[in-house]
């Protein structure tokens, strides 16, 4: 998979944003509220109008229709209504692009590691905020999962999510990135991000993104600046950890 970007903006929502990326990255958008980070990933799965460019393997976005690109991306808006009555399995089921004679397999492996196996039964309507999430976590893992998945969007995915269950997410990328998906998702966790993302896209309202390694990217310079907060780097164990001081 190839995914081009060419100078896409959305008036008054996203500065002209331009990258890159290959198979099976892991990359974060970092930024304030407000920075475009929604916009670019709504534009990116096809499903909200913008200026510029996007090409999926060589092909324009916009001339991808919409079982198609169903087939090769999946997405999690920040938010979503819940269809009130609809059981579990049915909305997971919703997202069974193909059929393959390990979908139910996979299914499984999701919401068993996403605790949910046990309210497929269950309406939506009755599901916890966190339940919910988790949820719609599974469906679109298991729809990037299915042969031809190959672009996992993802809006805030870890909304909602324990410590453990957090754990549990950051488990399930790797496989699917041994598949060839790329994930790009919007994060706030700092942090996670300097831990676990390959690339870093820091968003920042009416002005270019820094695009690099989180290293490179996320510096106490940087975000000093754009958050207007002081940040200073420790070392804890090894690793880089950023935090705010007065």
């Amino acid at each position: 998979m190839r995914l081009d970007i060419r100078h896409v903006a959305v008036a008054r929502r996203l500065y002209p944003f331009s990258a890159n990326v290959a198979s099976g990255q892991l990359i974060h958008l970092v930024g304030p509220n407000g920075a475009g980070k929604s916009s670019l990933l709504a534009s990116l799965a096809g499903l909200l109008s913008a200026q510029g460019e996007i090409r999926l393997n060589g092909e324009p976005l916009a001339e991808w229709s919409g079982p198609r690109l169903a087939r090769h991306r999946g997405y999690l808006p920040q938010q979503q209504q819940a269809s009130l009555q609809m059981p579990v399995w049915h909305y997971l089921l919703m997202h069974q692009q193909q059929n393959d004679a390990d979908g139910e397999r996979r299914l499984m492996h999701f919401t068993d590691a996403l605790q949910i196996s046990d309210k497929l039964q269950r309406p939506l309507g009755q599901l916890s905020g966190g339940e919910w999430q988790r949820v719609r976590l599974a469906a679109v893992f298991f729809q990037v999962s299915q042969p031809e998945g190959q672009l996992l969007l993802l809006d805030e995915p870890m909304t909602g999510l324990d410590i453990g269950q957090q754990a549990v997410f950051d488990r399930l990328l790797p496989d699917l990135r041994d598949r060839g998906v790329t994930v790009i998702m919007s994060s706030h966790d700092l942090n996670h991000s300097l831990r676990h993302a390959d690339g870093a896209w820091l968003m920042r309202p009416g002005q270019p993104a820094l695009i690099g390694t989180p290293q490179q990217v996320l510096t106490p310079e940087h975000l000093s600046a754009l958050y207007q907060v002081p940040f200073r780097q420790l070392d804890v164990e090894g690793r880089p950890f950023l935090a705010t001081f007065a």
